[in-house]
């Protein structure tokens, strides 16, 4: 009774706060031209990218042309850093506040390859801060491994309804289960993770059953829309992680059915019932898990592999002051000295 009550509560407080914002809210589309389509990767060879590079540079710099003529000039500016020579783009579409795939690294050559899958509120104008993520920790991956930003789908505002049900992981999953079997194809010898943060984990939860990978990490999640791991279908570890600072932690864990819409995403990924392999991620905010510090080390180990020795803890990485003790230099580390 008493865990009923709650979901009511939580349900009522939803549709009080959520749906005004919601209504509210600055639209999402952008008008943009609709980008040409893009024969599927064959291989990864440079010229193969480059020619791909290429077709995705031309999109963005036909949406900028297009901001410029609607005198939205703050967007403008951002396609033109996006469509530099030195930036790398898989696809790149500008509508509906926009969709990027960005590598980061030699994709050609990398033995590893770390998917970063973003949350609620990521679009082309607040990109730098999944770029910034990508950026670190392709750092301290090293040379041997590509970082690729997947913001493939039309992510939900943070303050809406739509980030609290399915739907757009609904819409989004196909997508990612797409992309990562054009990844197999290219790439079939490297090791796949897939980084899922905060509504990111929602939609790798739902595409989990369709994709062979390597690894799935979910960080900052308020759920995924599963009881357990075992409702994944995935033969992939599962880890999670949530920071100590991070107001996730505070969003209830329940699903509400009302007639017409499900809200809440269910079980915490990082408690005990779900059965992830949780791991240490320090106690940064929601939008701190690739900055430097124990979350990026730990998230360094995952992706580098091997899996954590069996003397250590079952359910936590060690923290950066442990690993110096060890011997070894955390990633954190490395990136502040540029390596």
């Amino acid at each position: 009774m008493w865990r009923l009550g709650r979901a009511l509560a939580t349900a009522f407080v939803v549709l009080c706060v959520a749906v005004p914002i919601s209504g509210a809210a600055r639209p999402e589309a952008v008008r943009a031209p609709v980008p040409p389509p893009l024969a599927p990767l064959r291989s990864a060879t440079p010229s193969v990218l480059a020619q791909r590079y290429a077709a995705a540079r031309d999109a963005i710099l036909a949406a900028e042309r297009g901001s410029e003529g609607d005198g939205d000039r703050w967007r403008a500016t951002r396609l033109r850093d996006m469509a530099d020579a030195s930036r790398h783009f898989l696809a790149f579409d500008g509508r509906d506040g926009g969709r990027a795939v960005e590598v980061f690294g030699d994709l050609a050559t990398a033995e590893r390859v770390a998917v970063l899958v973003p949350g609620a509120g990521t679009d082309l104008d607040k990109y730098g801060l999944l770029r910034g993520g990508a950026l670190r920790l392709r750092q301290a991956l090293g040379d041997r491994a590509a970082v690729i930003a997947w913001l493939g789908y039309r992510t939900p505002s943070t303050l809406s309804l739509a980030a609290l049900t399915e739907g757009r992981a609904e819409e989004a999953a196909p997508g990612l289960r797409a992309f990562v079997r054009e990844l197999a194809v290219i790439k079939p010898a490297a090791a796949v993770s897939l980084l899922c943060h905060s509504y990111g984990s929602v939609i790798c939860a739902r595409a989990a059953s369709g994709m062979d990978v390597a690894g799935i990490i979910l960080y900052g999640s308020p759920g995924v829309a599963a009881p357990d791991v075992t409702a994944l279908r995935t033969r992939a570890p599962v880890w999670a992680g949530r920071s100590g600072g991070d107001w996730i932690a505070h969003v209830p864990h329940e699903r509400v059915h009302l007639p017409f819409v499900t809200l809440g995403f269910g079980t915490d990924p990082v408690s005990p019932r779900f059965g992830a392999r949780v791991f240490a991620a320090g106690s940064g905010g929601h939008s701190d898990y690739l900055r430097p510090g124990p979350s990026l080390d730990a998230i360094v180990r995952i992706v580098s592999g091997p899996e954590i020795p069996a003397k250590a803890s079952p359910t936590a990485f060690p923290a950066t002051a442990e690993l110096k003790e060890q011997g070894r230099k955390p990633a954190s580390e490395a990136v502040r000295r540029g390596r």
